[in-house]
């Protein structure tokens, strides 16, 4: 389970790296998440990366670290169904309309996540 963590972690540092260095793809998936229901599969994407994260953490070096982020991928994955598609949808609307340096900032945090994770894992 420490090795499948491990993989999330380097998943979400090339995801970051990838937004910083391209950060109209971002754009490109805001613009794809926006349709329907689509956004709720994120929210079921991060419930699921806190249920592995939790089964995992005793495996893992830093297991508070672990087990925090967790807790933050659910209350997150939760969030997005407490808050509906239409609040979700001004909220990415909001990020469409950023400059490209704030996208390439805003890139950061799925780097720093990434590597964290990579770290502690």
């Amino acid at each position: 389970m420490q090795t499948v963590i491990q993989v999330i972690g380097i998943v979400m540092f090339l995801a970051g790296i990838l937004f910083l260095l391209q950060p109209q793809v971002i754009r490109r998936i805001i613009t794809f998440l926006q349709k329907g229901y689509r956004i709720y599969f994120v929210g079921m994407l991060r419930i699921a990366l806190a249920i592995v994260f939790l089964l995992g953490a005793r495996q893992c070096d830093m297991t508070r670290v672990i087990v925090v982020l967790a807790i933050l991928f659910l209350l997150s994955g939760l969030l997005i169904f407490m808050l509906g598609t239409s609040k979700i949808r001004r909220m990415l609307n909001w990020y469409l309309r950023q400059p490209i340096v704030v996208l390439r900032a805003l890139s950061l945090v799925p780097l720093l996540f990434g590597g964290l994770i990579i770290y502690a894992a």
